[in-house]
């Protein structure tokens, strides 16, 4: 009988943001005192399971979010560039409404695909770099649950690669709330299903998309990224 492996994607928790730009790989963003309770909730709700391996985005806010969760679980965190935010070259422009990127025509010239998209890293390899991260979890951890602490964007796409859907999409509807979990189980190596929680949706003070999650019916293994529409 195939052994039970489960990965979860944890979004990092709120951020300080006073400025309210976009801050992607930009270095000094830290969670908010929001986002470090985010953190502890996170950690009381994964302290009872089976997790092995314990993994974060080198970014300091996916760092922080995982600290609480290595003093509970008694894991050191591993860093691992793989599951970095994405490549934008909108970075530390604001986003607040009424400002940002599409009030600007100088920025235009980058919206000319959506579908790879034109400004920034390309989806499909975003997905290489989460599915390749995510395997050799579930090869370390095997049997056992790994927690891989990551972004909303990376989390998204190896979400929607999971389930056999497009990777473009509208970032509106991304079902990736702060401190969330994005669960893959596999039995063996057959990826064969995909969860959704918040543990700590009571704080999260923006939720993009509270909906309960409806399980993914993959396939054998990682689906085909061609199946996903355009790159």
């Amino acid at each position: 009988m195939a052994q039970t492996t489960v990965v979860h994607l944890l979004r990092h928790g709120e951020v300080h943001n006073p400025g309210g730009v976009l801050y992607g790989r930009l270095p000094g963003y830290h969670l908010s005192d929001a986002g470090r309770r985010m953190a502890e909730m996170v950690a009381g709700a994964v302290a009872d399971r089976d997790v092995s391996l314990l993994v974060s985005s080198p970014m300091e806010r996916a760092q922080e979010t995982a600290a609480p969760l290595s003093e509970k679980l008694g894991l050191p965190v591993g860093l691992d560039d793989r599951l970095i935010e994405a490549v934008n070259v909108f970075q530390g422009v604001p986003i607040r409404p009424g400002e940002g990127v599409f009030r600007n025509p100088r920025h235009y010239r980058h919206f000319w695909n959506p579908f790879r998209p034109s400004w920034g890293e390309r989806y499909v390899d975003v997905l290489a770099r989460m599915r390749a991260a995510i395997d050799d979890a579930r090869r370390a951890a095997r049997g056992h649950e790994a927690v891989l602490v990551s972004h909303q964007l990376p989390i998204w796409i190896i979400r929607l690669a999971a389930e056999g859907r497009r990777l473009w999409h509208d970032p509106r509807r991304r079902q990736c709330g702060l401190a969330s979990l994005t669960s893959f189980t596999f039995e063996g190596d057959r990826l064969a299903s995909v969860g959704y929680s918040e543990p700590a949706g009571s704080l999260a003070r923006e939720a993009d998309d509270p909906r309960s999650a409806q399980p993914g019916r993959p396939d054998q293994g990682w689906p085909d990224p061609g199946l996903t529409g355009p790159r």
